[in-house]
């Protein structure tokens, strides 16, 4: 017969329990100093240190990137702006071109004008010294008649132009006058009149011909062919 001391049941769970966390402690101990001994720890933080290390150089150039970026926009917005300006200074230039044209046209026309005014010789008293007729857009015609004095100290002369226009029409003569009939002048030492002949259809205007009348009686006369 052998005799046997008997523990209580919660004593022993407390003995049973103490073993396990004992061998747990163990094993946890030995888990962590192989893993130590393997350098699985020390590997683990160099890769971190590699990939920030990458990670910060791919910031750096995706920051350098945005630079370059931002410094051909605004290479571009500045090449934009220099190609507007250039392209309104071209335009304004076209405009100052044509207004030039057209002030030396005018010239053109002031000087030839003038011209007539110069007296010729064995001229005296009032004369028609031009006329000119010229058709615009086929629909009407454009005359300009000029009167002048030789004589600086002559009196001032006043009467009338009257135009006549002459061609054909359906293959017959045509003639025709102005609508309002013979225009007023008062001539100094010279005088101008121009205005504009409405032409009738299917008509051509082959001449035209200006009397200066002082009264009833004739001045001058002067034709000029189209």
């Amino acid at each position: 017969m052998a005799v046997r001391s008997a523990l209580p049941w919660p004593f022993r769970w407390i003995v049973l329990a103490l073993a396990l966390g004992f061998c747990g402690a163990i094993a946890l101990w030995a888990f962590e100093f192989g893993r130590d001994i393997a350098g699985l720890d020390h590997g683990v933080r160099e890769d971190v240190a590699r990939m920030q290390a990458a990670l910060d150089q791919a910031q750096a150039e995706l920051n350098k990137l945005r630079d370059e970026r931002d410094q051909a926009q605004s290479i571009a917005n500045t090449a934009g702006t220099l190609v507007t300006s250039e392209k309104a200074a071209q335009e304004k230039l076209a405009q100052q071109v044509k207004q030039l044209e057209a002030d030396n046209q005018v010239l053109r026309d002031d000087l030839g004008f003038f011209e007539k005014l110069i007296p010729t010789s064995g001229t005296d008293g009032v004369a028609i010294r031009g006329l000119q007729a010229e058709m615009q857009n086929g629909k009407q015609l454009h005359w300009q008649v000029l009167v002048i004095q030789a004589n600086r100290n002559a009196a001032d002369f006043s009467g009338r132009v009257e135009l006549t226009f002459s061609g054909m029409l359906n293959g017959k003569p045509w003639t025709a006058a102005l609508p309002a009939g013979p225009q007023s002048i008062k001539v100094k030492q010279y005088g101008r009149l121009e205005g504009l002949f409405d032409v009738p259809a299917q008509v051509v205007v082959k001449s035209v011909t200006a009397r200066l009348l002082d009264g009833n009686a004739v001045r001058a006369t002067q034709s000029v062919k189209l």
